[in-house]
């Protein structure tokens, strides 16, 4: 078995930020993985048919984890806030102002609107412009038409929650402990990442939980090993279209 310590998959440091992804951000995890998007990357990354082949307007750069990566996924995930000129705005009505609010902000053009994106300490928010809405404007929410809304409306208020707690600003505030759910998408990418790499089933257990509990628990049908090898199966699965989930695209 060599040493796999210096291997980039090995430190679940590296992995932290994943915790606080939303389905999004997954979703461009597991599908930047994929060596066919890769490749189509490198050769056809000016064609739009490669990108929506993905569930993407545009192709992006999978070298960008999602922390730097905001690739506009087609069509758009229920998260994403539309914001449209209000015709009728009230005398006291709050107005759109793009430098007052908080955090890391991204303006980019998907092919078809400007999208803005607000990432604040663990939040994310993504808003869809339109066209005429400008900075000091009175603005209006506004979601899809369908014949179940009640999703959809569920999906605003969510949204909308998370927009009125990155406006209160708080001076501080503690980090939540992360949830099995989290934990176990970091597993499952380093796990992943661990495959790419040519790792064995052991190699990934020690990178993921250390040497003593594999020397400990590594058995033919233990539970550990059993353990790595769903969250391999997982990764490789996510990463083979089942992001599209993550990102509502089917």
């Amino acid at each position: 078995m060599s040493d796999r310590s210096k291997d980039a998959w090995y430190p679940t440091a590296a992995y932290l930020y994943v915790l606080h992804l939303d389905g999004p951000a997954l979703a461009w995890e597991y599908l930047r993985r994929h060596p066919d998007y890769r490749r189509d990357w490198l050769r056809r990354r000016r064609h739009s048919e490669a990108a929506h082949a993905w569930g993407l307007r545009l192709l992006e750069d999978p070298a960008l984890d999602a922390r730097e990566a905001h690739p506009a996924w087609m069509p758009d995930h229920e998260a994403v806030i539309q914001l449209h000129p209000d015709v009728d705005p009230l005398p006291d009505a709050v107005v759109f102002e793009l430098w007052r609010m908080p955090g890391h902000k991204y303006l980019l053009h998907d092919g078809k609107r400007l999208v803005l994106v607000v990432d604040w300490q663990d939040r994310c928010l993504r808003f869809a412009l339109a066209p005429g809405l400008e900075d000091g404007m009175a603005f209006a929410y506004a979601i899809r038409a369908c014949a179940a809304s009640s999703t959809s409306y569920h999906a605003l208020a969510v949204g909308l929650d998370k927009l009125a707690v990155i406006a209160a600003v708080p001076a501080a505030s503690a980090r939540r402990r992360p949830t099995p759910t989290e934990l176990l998408e970091l597993h499952t990418l380093q796990a992943l990442d661990a495959t790419l790499a040519g790792a064995s089933l052991r190699e990934t257990a020690i990178g993921l939980f250390g040497t003593e509990p594999v020397a400990a628990g590594w058995y033919a049908d233990g539970g550990l090993r059993s353990r790595v090898r769903r969250l391999v199966r997982r990764g490789q699965s996510l990463m083979r279209g089942g992001y599209r989930r993550l990102a509502q695209l089917d």
